[in-house]
């Protein structure tokens, strides 16, 4: 009976509740009453789909590496705002529709920061997605040419969350400001996107290379933005000198 019981489970794709009535099966001291077992194999149920709903979310997302919130490394000379990364934490800002802008030189960790937050989101349900910006403006002249160009830019503006990673490395021809813009025009006022760059805010006019275009995007991004702005030296260089010493 028990054998069947749990062969229905996994034909019902209940893989968490399976896992659990055979934990309570091979458990001699376990004592539920109905009630108690009811709830248990639900609640096992309910945790196994949220975990993988999660590691979906992750997987979608792409990221580069994992980051975590709890990893932020908060010295002063970084000149991280604690209480705001750690407000960050919640996610408001996905619900409020805002953007992040971080910046700082190379190496500062900013996108550990920006990854960490999405993972946190990932976490929290939400769809995300990171982006190298150079890599996705390749990936979008790709879709122009093969014609998913409105599959991809559709793709990206349902995310909850998009991060632009490495924003400003190199100026933007006609194509990719125009790319940018439709991004930027799709997600404003309805989600949020973090962008990392090197560059502060104010030189963003020249990467961007064309003034009105520079200023309608720079309008959509920035007045609602959050900032995080890094200071120091650079990380990896700080643990490349660490792990001489040891």
């Amino acid at each position: 009976m028990n054998d069947q019981t749990l062969e229905k489970m996994k034909q019902l794709r209940l893989y968490g509740m399976s896992r659990a009535f055979n934990t309570t099966l091979e458990a001699s001291n376990i004592d539920y009453t109905n009630d108690e077992l009811i709830a248990y194999l639900i609640n096992s149920e309910y945790d196994d789909r949220e975990n993988r709903k999660v590691e979906r979310l992750i997987n979608t997302a792409k990221f580069r590496y994992k980051a975590f919130m709890e990893e932020i490394d908060f010295d002063s000379s970084r000149g991280v705002d604690k209480n705001l990364v750690n407000r960050l934490e919640f996610c408001d800002f996905i619900k409020n529709k805002q953007n992040i802008l971080v910046c700082g030189s190379t190496g500062v960790g900013k996108s550990f920061i920006a990854t960490a937050i999405g993972y946190k989101a990932c976490m929290m349900g939400y769809k995300v997605m990171y982006f190298n910006i150079n890599k996705l403006f390749s990936k979008l002249k790709m879709a122009k040419a093969d014609g998913s160009y409105i599959k991809e830019i559709n793709k990206i503006e349902k995310q909850d969350l998009i991060i632009l990673d490495d924003f400003g490395l190199q100026s933007l021809d006609n194509f990719k400001r125009q790319d940018l813009m439709e991004i930027i025009e799709d997600r404003h006022g309805k989600k949020s996107t973090i962008i990392a760059s090197q560059l502060p805010v104010e030189s963003w006019h020249e990467v961007i290379a064309e003034q009105t275009i520079a200023d309608a995007i720079l309008d959509r991004i920035v007045h609602n933005a959050l900032r995080i702005e890094l200071k120091g030296e650079s990380m990896r260089k700080k643990k490349i000198e660490k792990q001489l010493i040891e």
